[in-house]
C-alpha cells in the first residue's frame, strides 16, 4: 500500500467581525432602529409618565413650554445682553437661578427648592481683541 501525498495549495480569507450596535462601534445609523426594536421590546412602563393626551393636557404642556423658553431667553438678555447685570437671582416653579459674573466667565447655579439639589454651570466669556 501506497500513499499518495499531493501538495494543494489552501486559500482562506481573514475574518472581519463588524459589531452591529455603535456602542461598540457599530455603524452609527443602526442606533434608531435598535433603539425602537427595544423600545417595542420592553413591556415595563414608567410610573412617572403622564400618558393623558386630552386636547387640554396638550395644550397645558405646549403653553409651559412657550413660558419657560420665554423666561429663559429673558435670563439669557440679563447676563449677555446689551447692558448685561453683574449678578441676579430669578425664582420659578419650585426653583432658583442665581447667576454672577466674573472677569473670565459667568456662573449659574440652579436649585431645586424642594430637595435642596443644584446644578453649576460656568459659561467663559469670550473678549474681542482688535
Amino acid at each position: 500500500m501506497t500513499a499518495a501525498a499531493f501538495a494543494v495549495p489552501v486559500q482562506a480569507q481573514d475574518l472581519v467581525h463588524e459589531p452591529i450596535s455603535p456602542t461598540f462601534g457599530g455603524n452609527p445609523f443602526n442606533s434608531n432602529h435598535i433603539l425602537g426594536t427595544a423600545n417595542a421590546q420592553n413591556k415595563e412602563k414608567d410610573p412617572n409618565s403622564s400618558t393623558s393626551s386630552s386636547q387640554a393636557d396638550i395644550f397645558a404642556r405646549q403653553l409651559q413650554s412657550r413660558l419657560l423658553s420665554s423666561l429663559s431667553s429673558q435670563i439669557v438678555d440679563a447676563i449677555f445682553g446689551e447692558n448685561p447685570q453683574e449678578s441676579g437671582v430669578v425664582s420659578f416653579g419650585g426653583q432658583t437661578i442665581e447667576f454672577f459674573r466674573s472677569l473670565d466667565s459667568v456662573t449659574l447655579i440652579i436649585t431645586n427648592d424642594d430637595t435642596g439639589e443644584e446644578t453649576r454651570i460656568v459659561v467663559p466669556l469670550f473678549v474681542e481683541v482688535n
